[in-house]
């Protein structure tokens, strides 16, 4: 058993260094910055160091005037005091700007770099990384994370510059002085240094634990806030404030255990540094008394013994904090060294038609749950291809295979006889344009919403678009008109309104294959008679693939293809599947029926 747990701490012991080279090595583009600000707290640490020098000879000289008579020459006692009077003041400014350099130039640019890199790795992670790790936990890495990541180039300063510089040179500066009174101050130094590792290895786990507890806080935040209106309106502020004072003691818990098991770090080596103080108090009366040692080496070893605490705390505050550090760059860098999607330089479609064929595509989102299987699917180009069937069947997942969200386990996707496998996603989703059920706007003006369709596009080409999608006057009509603001949550605006933006910005993009999503389910029925006219103008000459959930609004689709479990259990056009009686003719119906019913009444 002991072996088992020796061999654990072994590993994790290892994995603590990794992640430490790492930072470090993740520093090499402010280098530069980071060996200017060593050269300063050299120049500091050196000025320092002759400061006890110094007060030791200008107490040797008060002494030796007080108990024997001994004249003072002033001229070399005042240019001491001033050398002496210079050397804390230099120190003192020095030690400010590297504190300055440290955070305005070193820390900033660092964690600013790491938030770059992990913006930038989102854009390349797989959709299904997106879709299963909640939205708060990736914005507490990126943001309370790297945060404390950015405090791990102090940490690491302090201890290599502050710390183990700073340790070595007062070390040899008071050996050289005095071997015996060096060793009353050093025999401390390797038990201080065991406990403070020995308490800062074990908080690691804690400060871990402690970071996995605050992205679930992010997330519930996250929420809370996006699904504010569920929350009210099912009255759930008491059981959702409930979730979050559990999850905030959680990590209220973890954090404290963290914190006091390294908070014990500085208290034990101080307690030390002050046993050397009283060492040195005591030995050194005694060799004063004995004639052995002058007063102003005494008075010099006790302010070293007192410059000697402060290496001291920096690397047992540096090992402490380190824990903390650690366990947050863990979860940055597993985050950064996580599956990218594979991209190669592959080949583009120039002037694409819109032909595509399915050929025994098999997909599933987990190996347990089957639910495309052997798809086969001939679209030819220009054609209006409606997809309905029951909730869950598997008709947005074509949708998702289409745009490469996902890849098929088996099988291949054809666009123009090419295998979209073989292009990159960026070539694939540039040949199609959405318009989705659930809309999504982006914080920015309304122009800005429209222009994202096309982001070269010109003002003209923007408006025109807003005039195909019958939005103009509504935009013209706004105080600000194209210039109005929408803010975060896009609650400054109907549902439908954002449906019509959407759709202009599908009209801006204008790419030959259409996705479309029941788009006009947001709409008013005047408002969708007018949609669904100036969609099909739309749609002419272009590849369409509806999901419809209203099979009124596709009855003139060239093809209708009935999804469930994955499965086509019915193709052909509207005509023909209500005359087979199946699938389709039942969801038909039904649907009639309800309408029959609901204008009766």
């Amino acid at each position: 058993m002991s072996n088992k747990r020796g061999n654990t701490k072994s590993r994790s012991l290892d994995r603590a260094y990794k992640v430490i080279f790492r930072i470090i090595k993740d520093t090499r583009p402010i280098l530069p910055w980071l060996i200017l600000t060593a050269f300063i707290s050299l120049l500091s640490i050196g000025l320092s160091m002759v400061a006890p020098e110094l007060i030791g000879e200008l107490t040797d000289t008060i002494y030796a005037y007080v108990t024997n008579g001994e004249p003072i020459a002033l001229s070399d006692f005042g240019v001491k005091c001033i050398i002496l009077a210079a050397a804390y003041l230099l120190s003192g400014i020095l030690g400010v700007v590297t504190m300055v350099l440290m955070n305005n130039i070193v820390s900033r640019h660092y964690t600013c770099r790491i938030r770059i890199d992990m913006s930038d790795k989102i854009s390349r992670i797989p959709i299904k990384q997106i879709d299963t790790t909640p939205n708060g936990e990736i914005i507490s890495r990126m943001t309370n994370d790297v945060s404390i990541m950015g405090g791990s180039v102090h940490d690491i300063f302090n201890i290599i510059i502050n710390g183990v510089i700073k340790l070595a040179v007062i070390t040899t500066v008071i050996f050289i002085s005095d071997p015996m009174m060096a060793c009353a101050v050093v025999i401390f130094v390797p038990a201080s240094m065991f406990l403070a590792a020995r308490l800062a290895s074990r908080s690691e786990k804690h400060f871990n634990e402690s970071r996995t507890a605050a992205g679930k806080i992010y997330s519930i935040t996250e929420e809370n806030l996006t699904g504010f209106d569920t929350v009210k309106a099912f009255n759930l502020e008491k059981q959702r404030q409930d979730e979050y004072e559990v999850l905030s003691e959680d990590y209220r818990v973890k954090s404290d255990k963290g914190y006091l098991t390294s908070g014990k770090v500085q208290p034990i080596v101080s307690f030390v540094n002050n046993m050397a103080y009283i060492a040195i108090c005591l030995i050194g009366s005694i060799l004063v008394i004995s004639g052995r040692l002058g007063v102003g080496t005494l008075m010099a070893f006790i302010l070293y013994t007192q410059l000697f605490s402060g290496p001291l705390e920096s690397i047992s505050g540096g090992m402490s904090m380190m824990q903390s550090t650690i366990a947050s760059a863990r979860r940055v860098y597993e985050f950064l060294d996580s599956e990218e999607m594979v991209e190669r330089d592959l080949e583009s479609v120039d002037n694409c038609c819109g032909d595509v064929v399915f050929e025994n595509v098999s997909f599933s989102y987990s190996p347990d749950k089957p639910l495309i299987k052997n798809l086969n699917l001939r679209v030819n180009a220009g054609q209006k291809v409606a997809i309905v069937g029951p909730t869950g069947g598997g008709k947005t997942t074509i949708v998702n295979l289409l745009m490469r969200f996902y890849d098929p386990i088996s099988g291949n996707i054809y666009v123009d006889g090419k295998r979209i496998n073989d292009m990159t996603r960026h070539d694939v989703r540039d040949m199609f344009g959405m318009v989705l059920q659930d809309t999504v706007l982006f914080s920015g003006t309304v122009y800005d919403n429209i222009a994202y369709g096309n982001i070269k596009a010109d003002a003209d080409a923007v408006k025109r678009a807003a005039e195909r999608a019958h939005i103009d006057r509504w935009i013209d009509s706004l105080p600000d008109g194209y210039n109005t603001r929408i803010n975060e949550e896009s609650t400054n605006i109907s549902g439908g309104q954002k449906q019509l933006l959407t759709i202009a910005r599908a009209y801006l993009s204008d790419r030959p294959i259409l996705i479309l999503d029941e788009a006009t389910s947001n709409v008013d029925t005047r408002t969708e008679l007018i949609i669904q006219r100036t969609m099909d103008e739309l749609m002419r000459g272009r590849t369409t693939f509806v999901i419809a959930h209203r099979l009124s609004t596709i009855e003139n689709a060239d093809i209708i293809l009935v999804v469930n479990n994955g499965d086509i259990v019915e193709s052909g056009n509207h005509r023909e599947l209500l005359a087979k009686g199946g699938l389709y003719a039942d969801i038909y119906n039904s649907q009639y029926a309800v309408a029959t019913y609901e204008k009766r009444n």
